[in-house]
């Protein structure tokens, strides 16, 4: 598996990903009813940011994006988001997509990384950003609306770089 970066005729493939993720309702605060089209706009984003797959020999197991947190005086702190496919859970596929997220901050010389969204009952997340040496910075009380367990906290996590 390598991870690369994304070309248009990648979205075929990434779109079941998104779709699947999105449709959960467990990790992500996208609406379950975007289009495939609206997903697109939402997960690709331009540069100077970047949108790239984890590619097994012609099939994608995930995908990630990263950029800047925020614009102006925020500049310093990069932000990343993972999906992966459900198929290909567990064999190390948001590992290496989030180490590459790191090293891609690094080269860019961002001073950090931002999670601002992570769901307090993804633990296989919250797990994997720890071993990777984030931290949970704060927690913000029922603000994801999980479809089994009700209002569940948002984690913001940060690492330095």
């Amino acid at each position: 598996m390598h991870v690369r970066e994304f070309v248009d005729a990648d979205w075929p493939a990434v779109w079941p990903i998104v779709r699947d993720v999105i449709r959960a309702e467990e990790t992500f605060p996208y609406d379950p009813a975007m289009t495939s089209d609206e997903a697109r706009s939402t997960w690709v984003v331009s540069a100077p940011g970047s949108t790239v797959v984890a590619d097994d020999g012609g099939s994608i197991l995930g995908t990630a994006h990263m950029q800047a947190n925020r614009g102006g005086r925020g500049a310093h702190v990069a932000t990343a988001s993972f999906m992966v496919a459900a198929h290909a859970r567990g064999r190390g596929v948001g590992r290496t997509l989030c180490s590459y997220a790191l090293d891609w901050a690094r080269r860019r010389g961002f001073a950090g990384m931002q999670f601002n969204a992570v769901v307090e009952t993804n633990e296989a997340a919250i797990r994997l950003y720890r071993d990777l040496g984030f931290s949970i910075v704060g927690t913000v009380p029922g603000a994801f609306d999980h479809p089994t367990l009700g209002r569940v906290g948002l984690h913001v996590m940060y690492r330095e770089l």
